[in-house]
């Protein structure tokens, strides 16, 4: 490429011909217009006379210059003009492309992807073979360098994970590679251990510059709960002036939506890396929180999960005997109380008063008597989750609880009296315990050797004893049983919680079976020597972008506790939230004790940034400029000539005017617009016509277009539907009356509709419309306010005459209205969409796979998909936009458009499809 000032020619040699313009111009100059003839009797008296002097009529100057100006733009306009091209040394060679792709990536990935666009083009016009590879997720063997094109094609399949590459490996599989090549890094900016040797071994295979985005990298530390309040640390990369950066805390509400629950600001100082922002909440709140993260970035670095340590749980205390003046040593409580107080929130009162509190556990220390109305009200409370610990004592063992027949709040029957051993009255020493068997919560506890049993309550022997012991003896007495009641579990400790009948009271072994048991939490992360010989199972996954996903996670296999423990995360424990026997443990992109640094490159490796000036071609206007002079060349020439004698010279101008208007203006696309008088109102009326809704955005509403234009394109091949030109709609000028349907792209800097146009939009949705909302973020909005798209959805929601919502069942109309579907993607391929709530006593019909649901169209469906992108298509019916990759990306754009038929299909036929479980009984009526 020839690069001059602003300009590059892909071309260049073809500027060769502009040489001939100065010939050109003396050759025009040289020919004169052709002459006017006019009859005059006259001229016969001048027959035979001549000049002396002959000079021959010119070409005017300004028809001499449009005409250069015509050939000029031609010449350029084949050279291949570009304005502001890429510039630096094309190169030559193989060329690879190390994107880091770890969650520091995330933020800017949009522009990262475009930067990356950028380099391969350039590499294309260089005839160089490309490889691009991510850190994250390194091929096995040595990458293959193909055409610039095919690697482009495979950019949309390349995306940030949550965890870092490992650059140590990274430089030993470079090492391997075969012959030399240049390569082009996009750094995420973070330093890392491996990152030199990985330098080292790319620059022994040729030039490596460094593409990294400016702008500063936070990320989520340490949650931990200090005095009752959550304390979560903020890091930056950089250091540099004061920065503030605002942290939310996340968690479902009562009804199960996720919802804000808090927020907090963090404060960096002047030079400080680290920040903590103090979110006091109380108990019930603090609880349900699921997750922290900054506001604004999309990150799995910004998001920070929270597991079982940030939870404390409240138990009830209630024991069978008051507490003795002066002798608190000797309470029921004293012990459990001690060991649970660090961890959890302590309830006392009765049976009956701390039910209502819905505490997570009760524990009923030394409680013989229960009466049959507190008995119902535990058994439902265990029913549906609670956790009920019991403890024997004196008075568990001189009653008749548990005896002669099964109590629904014992785990086993119970021997008549107790045993006692190693007292004054017995012949035997003290018991110590049993190793714990694999299956008990117990299990890898280590049993301290002065940890002995002096009197328990006996089990009555029977089959299911063994499967309901849990811890015993030396001698093989059960001491802890166990049975299920439900959805929860009652517990009973055949000995006492205080040190009257044994030690166990006294030692650190406790409190590690409380937390086993998930009576209390436990404040700090446990080790490997805690977690060894355990397995845990992925619930929720981390994205790149700090978006949860519960499928990826039951894809994964189960991850061993010692990994666990370690908690640094990699392509085989990625960051998410994994759940054991008795707790839930959470993986972060940001181990605890991790601290950001920023890159530092030698001097001697280039470094630029994400930004570039936009390549703009220029073929295409000089082309359009030399087609237009000709158009004008051609009405001056005849005037000159004198075939147009009846226009004078302000004719003339009206006519050059016209031409040049007449042109179209490059990148301007014809587009549908509203109706704006009676001939297209009855368009829209007479016809079935899609349209979007304006939204200021020219790209936005570009796309939306083009997107409805496909789906149309669709219906008209597949459907008996004919759908006319799509139509963008203005909301304060436009009637909505005309179209069933509305497609809403959703941005978050879209202005809000006026009062007066939100009472046409809620007439429109009582009067049968739909409004199809587009979030465009791949469904991580969820409903919710976890982007900027989604909140401005809310906004833009809130004055909506909208009914409650949910996410569509599987048995709902639009999952058959024309095609069977269980997938609605669009460019994404989440799943979750919202529509209009089925009616409570919707039922399934006699004969029928589905439910009455929906007896009439669901006015709204929300989404993130971004099914515009994968309908639209150009003028030429070819897809703008790639869909996931390769086959697989077809079929996905396949499906969404079965969507969208779906879509349109439910808007015309209402409940036609839904009214099929009326047929049966339709017919019996008949009496057919």
């Amino acid at each position: 490429m020839l690069l001059l000032g602003p300009f590059g020619f892909t071309a260049p040699w073809v500027l060769s011909a502009l040489v001939i313009l100065p010939v050109l111009w003396f050759l025009l100059r040289a020919v004169p217009p052709a002459p006017l003839r006019r009859r005059f009797p006259g001229v016969a008296l001048l027959l035979g006379l001549k000049d002396d002097e002959v000079e021959a009529d010119k070409t005017p100057w300004w028809l001499l210059l449009l005409r250069v100006a015509a050939v000029a733009a031609v010449i350029l306009g084949l050279s291949g003009p570009v304005l502001n091209p890429e510039r630096g040394d094309g190169g030559s060679g193989p060329l690879l492309v190390v994107e880091d792709g770890s969650w520091a990536s995330a933020r800017d990935w949009p522009r990262r992807i475009d930067r990356l666009s950028a380099v391969l083009d350039k590499a294309g016009r260089a005839g160089r073979p490309v490889a691009v590879v991510s850190l994250t997720d390194l091929p096995p063997d040595a990458p293959a360098f193909v055409a610039a094109a095919d690697a482009a094609a495979g950019l949309p399949g390349l995306k940030p994970r949550a965890w870092e590459g490992n650059a140590g490996t990274a430089a030993i599989w470079v090492q391997g590679i075969e012959g030399g090549f240049d390569t082009v890094w996009l750094s995420d900016g973070l330093a890392r251990e491996g990152r030199n040797a990985l330098l080292d071994a790319l620059q022994d295979k040729g030039a490596v510059s460094v593409i990294e985005s400016p702008r500063p990298v936070l990320a989520l530390g340490d949650a931990a709960l200090v005095d009752g309040a959550l304390t979560v640390t903020a890091l930056r990369a950089r250091t540099g002036g004061e920065l503030t950066a605002e942290i939310i805390a996340r968690g479902p509400d009562p009804s199960g939506i996720d919802r804000e629950l808090a927020r907090a600001t963090a404060n960096f100082a002047a030079g400080n890396t680290t920040a903590q922002a103090v979110l006091d909440l109380p108990a019930e709140l603090r609880n349900r929180v699921t997750r922290f993260e900054i506001d604004g970035m999309r990150s799995a670095g910004a998001v920070r999960l929270a597991d079982d340590a940030l939870r404390r749980r409240e138990v009830a205390l209630i024991a069978g005997r008051g507490d003795r003046e002066g002798l608190e040593l000797l309470s029921p409580i004293h012990y459990l109380r001690q060991a649970l107080v660090p961890s959890a929130d302590i309830i006392t009162g009765s049976i009956a008063t701390v039910i209502p509190a819905n505490p997570d556990v009760i524990i009923l220390a030394d409680v013989a008597r229960i009466t049959a109305d507190e008995q119902t009200s535990l058994l439902q409370w265990v029913e549906v989750g609670g956790l009920l610990v019991r403890f024997a004592g004196p008075r568990l063992a001189a009653s008749s609880s548990g005896r002669g027949e099964d109590d629904p709040l014992m785990p086993v029957r119970l021997r008549e009296g107790g045993r006692s051993v190693g007292g004054a009255m017995s012949w035997g020493e003290a018991k110590t315990l049993a190793p714990f068997p694999e299956g008990s919560p117990f299990h890898g506890l280590t049993i301290p050797e002065d940890v002995t049993v002096a009197a328990q309550v006996l089990a009555e022997p029977g089959p299911d004893l063994a499967d309901r012991t849990i811890a015993a003896l030396a001698d093989g007495t059960p001491l802890v049983t166990r049975r299920t009641a439900g959805e929860g579990q009652v517990v009973l400790f055949h000995t006492s919680a205080n040190a009257e009948w044994a030690s166990l009271a006294l030692s650190g072994l406790f409190v590690q079976m409380l937390e086993r048991l998930a009576v209390s939490t436990r404040p700090a992360r446990p080790t490997g020597a805690e977690l060894a010989g355990t397995t845990w199972v992925p619930e929720d996954l981390l994205d790149g972008f700090g978006a949860t996903s519960t499928v990826e996670a039951g894809t994964m296999p189960g991850v061993k506790g010692e990994d666990i423990a370690l908690g640094l995360p990699s392509a085989t424990l990625p960051p998410g939230l994994y759940a054991g026997e008795d707790r839930r443990i959470a993986v972060n992109a940001i181990a605890a004790d991790r601290e950001l640094a920023p890159a530092v490159w030698p001097e001697n490796v280039p470094v630029e940034g994400l930004t570039t000036a936009a390549e703009t071609p220029l073929k295409g206007l000089l082309l359009a400029v030399a087609m237009l002079c000709a158009m004008i060349d051609v009405p001056a020439a005849l005037w000159l000539s004198g075939k147009l004698p009846g226009l004078g010279r302000r004719s003339a101008a009206a006519l050059l005017a016209g031409l040049l208007l007449s042109v179209p203006p490059q990148g301007v696309h014809a587009q549908a617009t509203a109706p704006q008088d009676d001939g297209l109102a009855l368009e829209a009326t007479t016809n079935v016509v899609l349209a979007h809704v304006l939204t200021g955005d020219a790209e936005l509403d570009r796309i939306a277009s083009a997107g409805l234009l496909g789906l149309s394109d669709q219906l008209f091949g597949r459907t008996s539907v004919e759908p006319s030109m799509p139509i963008g709609i203005d909301l304060e000028r436009d009637d909505l009356a005309f179209f069933p349907f509305l497609y809403w792209p959703v941005s978050e800097n879209q202005p809000l509709p006026s009062a007066a146009a939100y009472t046409k939009l809620n007439e429109y949705l009582r009067s049968g419309g739909m409004i199809l909302f587009d979030t465009r973020d791949g469904d991580i909005a969820g409903f919710g306010d976890a982007t900027p798209a989604g909140r401005r959805l809310q906004e833009l929601a809130a004055p909506l005459d909208i009914p409650p919502l949910e996410p569509m069942p599987p048995d709902h109309v639009l999952t058959r209205a024309f095609y069977l579907l269980q997938d609605f993607p669009g460019r994404y391929a989440g799943r979750n969409i919202w529509v209009e709530a089925a009616p409570a006593d919707a039922e399934q019909a006699e004969g029928m796979p589905f439910r009455n649901l929906n007896d009439g169209v669901t006015p709204v469906v929300i989404g993130g998909n971004d099914w515009a992108s994968a309908w639209a298509v150009d003028e030429n019916g070819i897809a703008m936009f790639p869909v996931g990759r390769g086959f697989a990306g077809e079929r996905q754009r396949e499906i969404s458009y079965r969507f969208g038929i779906n879509l349109i299909m439910h808007v015309l036929t209402g409940n036609y499809k839904s009214d099929q479980v009326h047929v049966p009984a339709l017919l019996e009526r008949l009496g057919q």
